[in-house]
């Protein structure tokens, strides 16, 4: 199963690095976010990876064409034409496509985009600025069992976000509120899980996946959510990416299971 992330955004709100890089390449550690979302998936057994690539994507490219040769042991030959010769790599198990998804374009457009990338079948996908501990093949095992077209993760960060109407079984979702109160109320992380037939609500570059197409399914009982109640941290500000990299350093990430 392929799994695509959004990589494209402008990353605003963390201008002190997102000047220089896109966001998904902001570190934690030694590596960008972006590699420790992508070590989480694959530490799941999902190796296939999309990436959609917007703002500064030609940085997100030259990571992975020199991936491999950064993470090896090499001897350059000179006097044997030019000979390179690798001793040890720690490559991964990883299928990376990267594709231009535009700079300006929405999160539905990007989706919409990468298309010819994942055909007629089931994907996951995420954004590339937050971490958690979600246990994915529960994530899965649920959406398998609902029938839904989009099943998402909520999580319950704090007041600051828009929050997620549920249904009486708690698993549905029926609608959204823009403001988030100091209520407990669920907001979409991610790390969603979604059929193919989702194109079918996906319209051009101006598409938000967070509008039309999601609030049109849950307005059709088609959107379900995976409630998780762990470890869950997006990547939005300094001080987000302060904290992330204190828990690294610490040890004490709870993202990494590898």
């Amino acid at each position: 199963m392929k799994v695509v992330i959004l990589a494209g955004g402008l990353g605003t709100r963390i201008s002190e690095e997102s000047h220089l890089k896109p966001k998904p390449m902001i570190t934690i550690g030694d590596q960008p976010i972006l590699w420790h979302i992508m070590k989480y998936y694959s530490s799941f057994g999902f190796h296939d990876f999309v990436i959609c690539c917007g703002y500064k994507g030609h940085v997100i490219k030259e990571y992975f064409a020199d991936y491999y040769l950064y993470r090896s042991d090499v001897t350059f030959d000179f006097s044997d034409e030019n000979r390179m010769t690798v001793h040890q790599n720690v490559a991964e198990p990883w299928r990376v496509t990267l594709v231009d998804t535009g700079l300006n374009t929405q999160t539905g457009g990007r989706v919409k985009r990468v298309q010819k990338y994942i055909g007629n079948e089931r994907f996951m996908l995420t954004y590339g600025d937050g971490v958690s501990d979600i246990d994915l093949n529960a994530l899965l095992a649920q959406h398998e069992a609902s029938g839904k077209l989009v099943t998402l993760t909520g999580i319950q960060p704090g007041g600051r976000f828009g929050v997620l109407d549920l249904d009486g079984s708690g698993e549905t979702v029926t609608g959204f509120r823009e403001k988030a109160k100091a209520d407990g109320g669920w907001i979409n992380g991610g790390f969603m899980v979604i059929e193919p037939q989702i194109f079918d609500y996906l319209v051009d570059d101006s598409c938000v996946l967070e509008r039309a197409p999601l609030e049109t399914l849950a307005q059709e009982g088609r959107l379900g959510m995976y409630k998780h109640t762990g470890f869950w941290q997006c990547m939005d500000t300094q001080r987000d990416r302060t904290r992330l990299e204190e828990l690294w350093q610490d040890g004490t990430a709870q993202w990494m299971i590898w």
